[in-house]
């Protein structure tokens, strides 16, 4: 059997995987280190310990656990939460990238490094691993202060970031040439997730709704398995890589009511096949060449824990925060992770760089990964000591800066015309990048389908003319829709131009005319660069394009009623009413001068403490903290009564000084590991006979209580052939009666024990 030494090989991967992420976890080390080690032991490249040795199994398990690890990140990912984290925040990401860029830049420039090398360097850098400082962050209990969340915002844009610099570096690898256009692949990039994404967000929460009403709990999970694979397809046959497909498809569900299912879903598969890929790397890693690079490592580990707070910091300041907040963001997102590796793997497999900066991207990671949670604990004393040696005429320049910026938001609000207008040239925007995505990528989209189209010895081209004239007609709506939105600026932008001269009633149709035909020009030149004329028969354009002109004079009305339901929905789809679905309150700020802290902590499977009220566990009375809140399957309940029950997987929220909430924390994850046993599926109903002198004669349910008693519920009552369904408390139970009860076997045992005692 040829697939018997992939099973061997992956049952290896997980056995081992499992043992030393174990050993790292009871070690207080995070669990990627311990993959990545055991990957370095069983590899190919350590004899006489090498368990796993086939180089093209080892890189097909890592791809197969990189689709997973990036559906998972994409799922921590939505244009909601993006939109959350504001605009703001966004530009601090990027701007920091940016830094880091430069100076990595300059850093490779120094050492002598080609520029392909120096790029590499630079990507693997530039983003930071958000699993591992969300695991810092916890840790410390500053998950709920506001420079920790600003630092998780961070870590999470950083995964766009990566997603980013993949693409433009599997496209510079694919060309052969670093000289490359960047902005033809950003903008080819953009095209892509926008074509993908539209369609994702159309049919993924259409089909997992009629899925979730109508199949089993693991159809839809299947489904979105397969969904993942066939996006991450794709993704590669558009010359990007497997990751981005991945990431899309974790993002487009993130934004549907079934994210929690399918988290949820994904939650086993997430774990193993994570694990799979960071031992898949480690496995492709020589630990000769980590020896031989370890002063280098050494010294890129010490660059960027110096110039990742800097530019981070860098970023935080642009947009208007304090140098004291910047420098504690800055501070906690040093340590690198699963892009680092990415990225490095990417290059090393295409010949790009030396095989070295797979074993720099695992070392940086360690020591970086071991240094964050002594910079983040002490990033409030460091930011304090930098903040009071700040130079007076910086602390001055600052000041200036933030009453600067403030003036510009308040001039950018009272813009009436950006104001109005600004919604349709995103609109404009979107709608391009659809339509390019549409026609850039046609020729992949027609040779995955061209099988499936009819043809006929008569007219051989007819498969061609039916997809062109598709394609056409999917393209017509977005087209109609550019135009109208166009025309609206015009109309807009020709009347506040003038408005108050003596002449404009004249003018401004002449403007709104000339705006119109500026702007049909530039749209016949970008449908002339992206129609892919060239790679069709000359006349298929003309029939496709005869065709269309047809299908819009009949279709005009509806055409534009489509595009609105389409626009609408997405909008809908988009700004649903967001409940407050997690203990990461955006709200939350540092309150240092209170000593109080917030932290939140996850119920284990076999917690001791599961299955009992809050007021049972008197969490204030024992450890003087309280349950500010309690998350339960994606749902945030705030401020819990004491008659809440807590179950496994329960995520609390504790509030309370830092010594307070970490005893109750350790309470409340306490596990002796005794299993609760469950007699659900055991449950029955039997009908049970009063036997004179059992006690029972002329009593009401209420007064015997069988279900506080025994645990029954009295489904009915039998009584000389008169039967009494679902009885009130009210009603009496007599010596003779025939009772209907639902318990389990034990539970009706000791009812007929009693019966009969």
């Amino acid at each position: 059997m040829h697939g018997i030494d992939f099973i061997k090989d992956l049952a290896v991967v997980m056995l081992v995987a499992g043992l030393v992420g174990w050993a790292c976890h009871r070690a207080g080390l995070s669990v990627v280190v311990g993959y990545l080690l055991a990957g370095v032991v069983i590899g190919p490249h350590t004899p006489p310990f090498s368990l796993v040795t086939d180089i093209p199994r080892i890189e097909t398990l890592a791809s197969v656990g990189l689709v997973f690890l990036m559906f998972s990140i994409g799922m921590g990912l939505s244009l909601r939460k993006l939109r959350r984290l504001g605009l703001s925040l966004v530009m601090a990401t990027f701007t920091g990238a940016i830094v880091m860029y430069n100076l990595t830049r300059a850093f490779g420039g120094a050492m002598g490094w080609s520029a392909i090398d120096t790029t590499f360097l630079a990507a693997m850098v530039m983003v930071s691993s958000s699993a591992i400082i969300s695991k810092v962050l916890q840790e410390i209990g500053a998950t709920h202060e506001k420079p920790g969340q600003l630092a998780m915002g961070v870590a999470v844009l950083e995964d766009v970031v990566a997603i980013v610099m993949l693409t433009i570096l599997n496209s510079l690898i694919q060309i052969g040439d670093h000289r490359t256009s960047v902005g033809g692949t950003l903008g080819l990039l953009g095209a892509f997730i926008v074509l993908a994404g539209i369609g994702g967000m159309l049919l993924v929460p259409w089909l997992l709704k009629k899925m979730s009403l109508s199949a089993g709990e693991e159809l839809p999970t299947i489904v979105v398995a397969g969904l993942l694979f066939v996006l991450a397809f794709l993704a590669d046959q558009a010359g990007f890589s497997l990751a981005l497909g991945a990431f899309m498809l974790g993002a487009i569900v993130a934004e549907t009511p079934h994210k929690i299912q399918v988290s949820r879903a994904f939650e086993g598969m997430r774990d193993v096949f994570s694990a799979v890929f960071f031992v898949s790397i480690g496995m492709l890693i020589d630990p000769r060449a980590v020896v031989a690079s370890w002063a280098l490592i050494l010294g890129i580990t010490v660059f960027v824990l110096v110039a990742r707070p800097l530019a981070v910091t860098t970023g935080m300041l642009v947009i208007g925060g304090s140098t004291r907040e910047s420098l504690r963001v800055g501070l906690s997102v040093t340590p690198l992770g699963e892009f680092s590796f990415i990225i490095a793997q990417l290059g090393v497999a295409a010949g790009a760089i030396p095989g070295k900066f797979q074993a720099i991207a695992v070392g940086v990671s360690l020591l970086t990964t071991l240094s964050a949670p002594f910079l983040t604990r002490r990033s409030e004393r460091i930011s304090e000591w930098v903040s009071a040696r700040q130079p007076r005429w910086l602390a001055d320049w600052e000041g200036y800066y933030h009453r600067w910026l403030e003036r510009m938001q308040q001039r950018e609000r009272q813009n009436i015309l950006w104001q109005m207008s600004k919604k349709r040239f995103i609109q404009i925007t979107i709608e391009l990048l659809l339509v390019t995505g549409l026609f850039v990528f046609s020729e992949q989209v027609f040779g995955l389908v061209r099988d499936y189209l009819p043809a006929s010895r008569g007219f051989p081209r007819g498969a061609d003319l039916i997809f062109w004239s598709g394609l056409l007609l999917l393209a017509l709506t977005p087209l109609v829709a550019i135009w109208r939105n166009t025309s609206a600026l015009a109309l807009l932008y020709s009347q506040v131009t003038t408005q108050g001269h003596p002449k404009a009633a004249q003018l401004a149709p002449v403007i709104e005319t000339g705006l119109k035909i500026g702007a049909g020009l530039l749209l016949l030149l970008w449908l002339g660069a992206s129609l892919p004329i060239s790679s069709a028969a000359r006349w298929l354009p003309a029939a496709a394009l005869v065709i269309i002109a047809l299908g819009f004079l009949v279709l005009r009305g509806r055409l534009v009623y489509w595009h609105s339901m389409l626009e609408v929905e997405l909008h809908e789809m988009l700004d649903q009413g967001e409940k407050f679905t997690g203990t990461t309150a955006p709200w939350m700020a540092a309150h240092s001068d209170w000593n109080l802290a917030l932290t939140d902590c996850i119920l284990p499977d076999l917690a001791d403490c599961r299955g009992r009220t809050l007021g049972d566990l008197a969490l204030r009375t024992k450890y003087g903290c309280t349950v500010a809140g309690v998350e339960r399957q994606g749902v945030m309940m705030g401020n819990p009564r004491a008659d809440m029950i807590l179950y496994p997987r329960d995520k609390v929220l504790l509030l309370g000084d830092p010594e307070q909430v970490a005893a109750g924390k350790e309470f409340l994850q306490e596990a002796s590991g005794v299993a609760l046993t469950s007699t659900f599926d055991e449950v029955r109903m039997e009908s049970v006979e009063l036997p004179p002198g059992c006690g029972l004669h002329d009593r009401s349910l209420a007064e015997l209580a069988l279900g506080r008693e025994f645990g029954l519920q009295v489904a009915g009552i039998n009584r000389a052939g008169f039967r009494i369904l679902n009885p009130h408390g009210e009603e009496k139970l007599f010596t003779g009666d025939s009772v209907l009860v639902l318990g389990s076997p034990d539970q009706i045992k000791a009812f007929k024990a009693t019966l009969r005692g």
